[in-house]
């Protein structure tokens, strides 16, 4: 019998009636779990309350209660782990997110009978460097970002591919994405949408300058990097959207596949596309869809 690993999002208010509907279907069936730490305090769990990083020594699976921010940092906390992730949707989009609330008991018998299959997610690795060295290392499921601050001012960032110049792309930044991170910020510049059983690397201009410049995709084993040049001081590196560090004219960042892959759980029978669908296309092509198959 597996042995189930939870966290959830604190900051969402839904998150916590979903999690006490999960703890008592658990105890129902009689399945061992454990609760993140500050979670278990929260629920008054506190016996089996248990330190994130501690979860790989304990747990089989791990059920991870929020939105998809909340999923990429558990994500990046496991990536040296093959320890199986499932997203239950308790925010907004849910695009990593393959079980819902009101599917609980349906996630869970699934997860027991092995009914499910692990998506390997292509993750990145981050380095920047000053004056020739390294001062901060990171691990991205979704994307890698390089872009000026609130002020006004452009950036120009100048990309080489294991040394190979590709080219120098003036205004917001870059983004280096996964296929997984093809459907988040990379889209909202204009790019691809990539299948994620497709291991590459996604160059994505941010707001250029140029009427020419446009996302590139490269093999996965290319080592970016990117020279950085600004005549102010307000440009930042991100990682997911969420860990950033302070960069400074003259910086790099290398960018290159890692060796470490998300392992998602997901259902057979649930399509890429159709998450696209559903996700991004909005419920008035789904319905659209329908009534097609009626007709």
């Amino acid at each position: 019998m597996k042995t189930i690993g939870i966290t959830m999002n604190l900051t969402k208010l839904d998150a916590y009636s979903v999690a006490n509907q999960l703890i008592h279907l658990l105890e129902r069936k009689g399945i061992p779990f454990y609760l993140e730490k500050e979670m278990a305090k929260e629920l008054e769990y506190n016996k089996i309350g248990l330190n994130l990083h501690d979860f790989p020594q304990h747990v089989d699976v791990v059920f991870v209660l929020g939105g998809d921010g909340t999923l990429l940092g558990v994500a990046r906390q496991f990536a040296e782990y093959d320890l199986p992730i499932l997203g239950i949707n308790v925010g907004n989009l849910g695009f990593l997110s393959e079980a819902e609330p009101q599917d609980l008991s349906t996630a869970v018998d699934r997860v027991l009978a092995g009914n499910y299959y692990i998506e390997e997610r292509f993750m990145l690795e981050a380095e920047l460097l000053r004056k020739g060295k390294v001062l901060e290392r990171g691990i991205a499921l979704n994307d890698i970002g390089i872009a000026k601050g609130s002020f006004g001012r452009m950036i120009t960032c100048t990309v080489y591919m294991e040394g190979i110049y590709l080219g120098e792309y003036s205004g917001d930044g870059v983004i280096v994405s996964t296929p997984t991170g093809s459907t988040a910020y990379s889209l909202s510049c204009g790019g691809p949408i990539v299948w994620p059983g497709i291991h590459t690397i996604l160059l994505t201009p941010i707001c250029p300058h140029t009427l020419s410049s446009r996302p590139i995709i490269l093999p996965k084993t290319s080592v970016l990097e990117v020279e950085v040049k600004a005549e102010h001081r307000e440009i930042g590196l991100t990682i997911d959207g969420q860990i950033g560090y302070s960069v400074r004219s003259g910086d790099r960042v290398r960018v290159r596949g890692s060796s470490n892959y998300t392992q998602l759980i997901k259902w057979k029978e649930r399509s890429f596309f159709e998450v696209v669908r559903k996700k991004l296309y909005g419920e008035m092509l789904c319905k659209q869809e329908g009534e097609l198959k009626e007709g």
